[in-house]
C-alpha cells in the first residue's frame, strides 16, 4: 500500500472494499460503507455551506459512527472538523463555535440541551439521531468519493482539523485552535501505522474523545493509513474496556491523563489476560503504572510525545530504557533548556534504579530547535508568536535528559512549583508516589506558601478496600531515596475518585482552586514526617496566617 499525501486519498481507499471497517456496539460497516457514508456527507457539507463561508464545521458528539464518518466527509469535501468539547457550556461553548467560524454544526440529540440559549448566527444545526437528518442523507445517497468537493477541493495543505488544545492563553483563558492539515495527518498515520506495523486485520480500539487529538491522531489515522477498522466506545469505561476489546478484536488502542490507573483500579479477574490487545500507545500513564499494566494484561504500553500542534515529536527507539520516552523524531533538534535564559540543561544523574537525582538543575522545558510541522492556530497570533519565539518552537513540557540523550517527561510548566527558592516538577513526585501500593491515582499541584512560593499538595485516590494511614504514608516517603527534602506534601487530600476532564487528564486547575479548603478529608504535615488531620480549627488559622502575609488562597 503506497502512501497518501491527503486523508482524502486513504478514505477513496476504502471503496469498494468490504471487510468490516467500523464497529459499534451492534453496528458494523464495512470500509465501502464508511466511504459510501462519507460521501453523502460530504455532499450535504457542500450543499449546506453558503457562498465564501469557511469551509469549517463544528461536531459536538460523543464517539458514535457519524464522528469518524464527518472526518471522512470532511477530508473528501478539503474541509476542516472543529471538534467541540462538550463539557463546555454556555458563552464559552458559543465561543468555541463561532471562534472557529463554523457555519455548520453537527450534534446529536443528547447534547441540544447544550445548545439552549446560545446565540449562534448563522449556523446551520445537524442533528445525525433525527428523520430530517436521515432525509438529507437519503438525498445524498448517490455520491461517491471525490464527487462533492468545496473550492480547490482537498490538497495536502489543506486545513483538516482545527482541534482545541487543553492549554489556554490570553486574558481570557480560552483554549487555543491548532491547526492541523491533510498532509500532516496523513503523514503523522502513516509513520504510526510503520513504526507499529498496523495491518488490514488489526482494530484500532477508539475509547478516548475524538474531539481530541490523540483518539483522532494517534488512533484513527493510523488505522486509515494501515486499512484497519476500528471499534468505537461512546465514551471511556474501565468497567467495559475487555469487553469491548473482546466483542471487536481489538488489537492496538491509545490512552492519555489517569485511563491506565482506571483500569488497574478494576477488580482482578482469572481472564484478564484472554484478549487479542497487542499495544495501548499514549501519555502520562507512567513506569509504575506501565509496568503494573503489562504484568496484569500482558498488553506493553508505549509512551509517546506529540501533540496536536506537531511542533515537537518523540520517538521510543528499542534501547530506550524504563521511564524514558525515547529520541528525537527524525528532522527534530530537541533540547531541554532554562525557560529564562534558553541556555541548555545538563543532564540529569539516575541512581541505579533510575531515580532523578538532580532534578533542579536537569529539568527544563523542552524545546525544538529546528525546523517543524506545527501550523499555527486559526486566528491566534499572538499564541503562535509565543510558542515559535526566538525562532524556536517552546512545547511548553518540563522535561530532562539523561547521560545517554534519552528524553524524560517531568510534566507541565503549568506544573512547575517554587518551594522555598527550589523548582519541582509535579510530575516527578507523582512518579514517586505512584509507588505507595495503597494509591490508585495521585496528582501533585502547587498551593501557596503563607510567605513566598508555594508548598507541595496531593490529591490521592486509595486502592479498593484501602484506608490512608498517616504512619503508613510517612514510612513509604522516608524510604524513597529520590524524594528530595523540598518535596514531600505539605497537605495530603483523600479523594473518592479523582477528578479528571472530558480528556481523562486530571484536573488540577478544580484541585489547584480549592486547595486545602475542601469538603474531602485533608491531612496535614503540621510538623515534617508526621501527618495528622486537618481540623476546621487549623484551617481557619492557616487561612489568618495568609491573610497575615498578604498572600492569597
Amino acid at each position: 500500500m503506497g502512501s497518501a499525501g491527503t486523508v482524502a486519498e486513504l478514505v477513496q481507499r476504502q471503496w469498494g472494499d468490504h471487510r468490516p471497517g467500523l464497529r459499534s456496539g451492534n453496528l458494523v460497516l464495512s470500509h465501502h460503507q464508511v466511504a459510501a457514508g462519507a460521501a453523502a456527507r460530504a455532499a450535504l457539507l457542500v450543499d449546506l455551506l453558503p457562498r465564501g463561508a469557511e469551509p469549517h464545521v463544528a461536531v459536538l458528539l460523543d464517539n458514535t459512527p457519524e464522528y469518524p464518518l464527518w472526518l471522512s466527509a470532511a477530508a473528501l469535501a478539503g474541509a476542516a472538523v472543529a471538534g467541540v468539547n462538550p463539557t463546555r457550556r454556555g458563552a464559552e461553548l458559543a465561543r468555541d463555535i463561532l471562534h472557529t467560524d463554523c457555519r455548520v454544526l453537527v450534534t446529536e440529540r443528547a447534547h441540544l440541551p447544550l445548545l439552549d440559549g446560545l446565540g449562534l448566527p448563522g449556523v446551520r444545526i445537524l442533528v445525525t439521531d433525527t428523520d430530517a437528518y436521515e432525509q438529507r442523507l437519503r438525498a445524498c445517497a448517490g455520491a461517491t468519493p471525490g464527487s462533492a468537493t468545496l473550492a480547490g477541493g482537498p490538497a495536502p495543505g489543506s486545513r483538516l482539523l482545527l482541534y482545541f488544545t487543553s492549554g489556554s492563553t490570553g486574558s481570557t483563558g480560552a483554549p487555543k485552535a491548532a491547526i492541523c492539515t491533510q498532509g500532516r495527518l496523513a503523514a503523522a498515520g502513516a509513520s504510526l501505522a510503520a513504526h507499529f506495523r498496523v495491518r488490514p486485520d488489526d482494530v484500532h480500539y477508539v475509547c478516548m474523545p475524538m474531539f481530541h487529538g490523540n483518539a483522532v491522531i494517534a488512533d484513527w489515522a493510523p488505522a486509515l493509513a494501515g486499512g484497519a477498522g476500528i471499534g468505537l466506545r461512546r465514551r471511556f469505561s474501565a468497567s467495559r474496556f475487555l469487553d469491548d476489546v473482546r466483542a471487536y478484536g481489538a488489537t492496538y488502542f491509545t490512552y492519555v491523563g489517569r485511563a491506565v490507573q482506571y483500569l488497574l483500579a478494576t477488580p482482578e479477574r482469572p481472564d484478564d489476560r484472554d484478549h487479542s490487545l497487542r499495544l495501548g500507545f499514549g501519555t502520562e500513564a507512567g513506569a509504575v503504572d506501565a509496568a503494573r499494566f503489562e504484568a496484569r494484561f500482558g498488553v506493553r504500553l508505549v509512551e509517546g510525545y506529540g501533540s496536536s500542534e506537531g511542533g515537537a515529536a518523540i520517538r521510543r527507539t528499542p534501547d530506550t530504557p524504563p521511564g524514558a520516552i525515547g529520541r528525537a523524531a527524525p528532522g527534530d533538534d530537541l533540547a531541554v533548556v532554562d525557560p529564562a535564559t534558553g541556555g541548555e540543561r545538563p543532564p540529569g544523574v539516575l541512581d541505579a534504579a533510575g531515580r532523578l537525582l538532580n532534578g533542579s538543575e536537569a529539568i527544563g522545558e523542552l524545546v525544538n530547535r529546528g525546523p517543524n510541522p506545527f501550523e499555527g492556530y486559526w486566528r491566534n497570533e499572538a499564541a503562535e508568536a509565543e510558542r515559535r519565539r526566538g525562532g524556536w518552537y517552546w512545547t511548553g513540557d518540563l522535561f530532562f535528559r539523561d547521560a545517554a540523550g534519552f528524553l524524560h517527561f517531568a510534566g507541565r510548566t503549568d506544573d512547575r512549583l517554587r518551594v522555598d527558592s527550589e523548582n519541582l516538577a509535579a510530575a516527578m513526585i507523582e512518579n514517586i508516589l505512584a509507588r505507595w501500593t495503597d494509591a490508585a491515582a495521585v496528582a501533585v499541584y502547587a498551593v501557596p506558601d503563607p510567605v513566598a512560593g508555594d508548598q507541595v499538595m496531593a490529591a490521592v485516590a486509595l486502592r479498593e478496600g484501602a484506608a490512608f494511614s498517616p504512619a503508613a504514608f510517612a514510612r513509604f516517603l522516608a524510604a524513597q531515596p529520590d524524594l528530595g527534602t523540598k518535596m514531600a506534601p505539605r497537605f495530603v487530600r483523600v479523594v473518592p475518585r479523582m477528578p479528571v476532564t472530558a480528556t481523562n487528564k486530571v484536573h488540577r486547575v478544580a484541585l489547584r482552586r480549592e486547595g486545602f479548603r475542601c469538603a474531602d478529608p485533608v491531612w496535614w504535615a503540621r510538623e515534617r514526617g508526621a501527618y495528622v488531620p486537618l481540623t476546621g480549627a487549623e484551617e481557619a488559622a492557616l487561612v489568618a496566617e495568609y491573610a497575615a502575609h498578604g498572600r492569597a488562597l
